[in-house]
């Protein structure tokens, strides 16, 4: 089935200022994928010497070779990135499930590292730090002119060492310090509790290498507590993606065996590949089928998906796949919209290249790019309607994104955001105190939650009360 190391999280990357090459490595990519442009190598080859030559200090050649390939693949797309020795090392750990760090899924945006969500339970998240809260300072080094690499390696460090934080959160106008001690950041994947009896909630926060197995365990252990259990709620809200071959096992817990669970489409025969709810697709390096431990009533369980602009791409195939085959009622907010597949090629040096390779597409053929997954029913975050959902990106606000089937400005959608923005600072003028913070995911005043299950039990769902939102979608998916 190709690379197990194709990965789908949600990371915008920052452009690098830099030169590129010499003739022998022109005459290594020459040899293996063709001949280069004479003229522009030698142009770019000239500003290096002058760099090298003239530049008001001594430059690491080394580090401006590394600095100008990470530019020319951070022009590419969000999701392409030019892996170090270092930065490659950090990634396996991040799909491995464990590393050194604060715990935030982040981009770059305005100059400034994004927080679009802190990993629960990280010392980030401990610390109060909020989706779309800009870092611009990391201990004495302001955040702009950094790419995200550096601004990644310089958040990164030894465990129990600390990094002091210069935060601006946009919806209270302000900035303040936080200090926060770095430590190994365990990623639990997946969480699942009875939500009440007879009713099961499973939150998938990312697709890591151990997602699979995490998920057949958690879900041994609520037909344990109820073998008869009337309903179940898998929760991918704020899940940035991951490994593709967990969204595949995920989707094919609930599937009939062999069904077609997504496509993808790109330059290279290895992209144009289809995925099956088999092991052969999702079993890793040929061992057995983390499936069969899994309870045969899962397959029939009525289900509710909830999802929101932070569900992406893993996150999304489940979604499309369990909506496209009519096995999951889909509820929440319109999906991030990342469909496109990332592979990563080993290059010499321990170094390594994430390239975007490929196109995601549902069962039924629809593109997830810069669209998303619409919800069968709208939520709005709370009961009083939303809070920060405008605000939220989406691939279609990333830089260089790429364009998505039949992709248009949404007018409704920017005004939108312009009225929560607003709304949000008048609130806090007029109160005088930041906005209360959304209840955590899972707990009993988690709002969406409350919907879900309603619909489960088959009693009334308060559905989302922005109505304009909610049109401007449905018509979108209709033309």
């Amino acid at each position: 089935m190709g690379s197990k190391m194709k990965f789908a999280g949600v990371l915008a990357l920052g452009a690098v200022a830099g030169a590129l090459t010499t003739m022998q490595f022109q005459a290594v990519a020459q040899g293996a994928f063709g001949q280069m442009p004479l003229e522009e190598v030698q142009q770019l080859s000239a500003v290096f010497g002058r760099i090298k030559a003239e530049y008001v200090e001594k430059v690491d050649e080394k580090k401006l070779l590394s600095d100008a390939i990470s530019g020319m693949v951070a022009g590419l797309d969000p999701h392409s990135q030019y892996f170090d020795k270092k930065s490659l090392k950090e990634f396996r750990e991040s799909t491995g499930g464990k590393f050194v760090g604060i715990g935030i899924e982040m981009a770059m945006e305005e100059g400034a590292v994004k927080v679009v969500s802190p990993i629960e339970g990280s010392p980030a998240f401990r610390a109060g730090l909020k989706s779309g809260d800009l870092i611009t300072r990391i201990d004495d080094t302001p955040v702009r002119g950094l790419n995200v690499d550096q601004a990644v390696k310089r958040m990164r460090g030894e465990p129990n060492t600390k990094v002091m934080l210069t935060v601006y959160r946009k919806t209270e106008s302000r900035s303040f310090p936080v200090t926060i001690v770095r430590e190994e950041i365990r990623m639990q994947s997946v969480r699942a509790k009875m939500a009440e009896p007879g009713y099961g909630w499973v939150r998938v926060s990312q697709f890591q290498e151990r997602t699979v197995e995490d998920f057949v365990r958690k879900v041994e252990d609520l037909y344990k507590q109820d073998p008869n259990l009337k309903g179940l709620v898998l929760d991918l809200r704020n899940d940035p993606g991951g490994l593709l071959d967990g969204a595949v096992a995920l989707s094919a817990a609930f599937l009939p065996t062999d069904v077609v669970v997504v496509t993808t489409n790109g330059q290279l025969a290895e992209s144009r590949q289809t995925f099956r709810a088999t092991p052969e697709f999702y079993a890793r390096r040929n061992g057995p089928d983390p499936l069969k431990r899994l309870p045969a009533a899962l397959k029939n369980v009525p289900l509710v998906v909830l999802v929101n602009e932070g569900s992406a791409s893993a996150s999304e195939i489940v979604a499309g796949a369990l909506q496209d085959y009519g096995r999951a009622t889909i509820m929440g907010a319109q999906t991030f919209g990342k469909g496109s597949v990332q592979t990563v090629r080993p290059l010499p040096g321990d170094t390594a290249l994430k390239i975007t390779t490929a196109r995601y597409y549902t069962p039924k053929g629809k593109s997830i790019q810069a669209k998303g997954i619409t919800p069968d029913v709208f939520l709005d975050e709370t009961a009083e309607g939303n809070v920060f959902a405008a605000l939220r990106m989406r691939e279609a606000d990333l830089n260089k994104h790429l364009s998505g089937a039949e992709e248009k400005k949404d007018a409704e959608r920017e005004k939108a955001r312009e009225e929560a923005r607003n709304k949000l600072e008048e609130q806090i003028a007029r109160t005088k105190e930041p906005v209360k913070p959304l209840p955590e995911f899972g707990s009993s005043e988690d709002f969406p939650l409350q919907q879900a299950l309603n619909q489960l039990r088959g009693l009334p769902v308060m559905a989302s009360k922005s109505s304009a939102e909610q049109r401007a979608e449905a018509s979108a998916d209709k033309k």
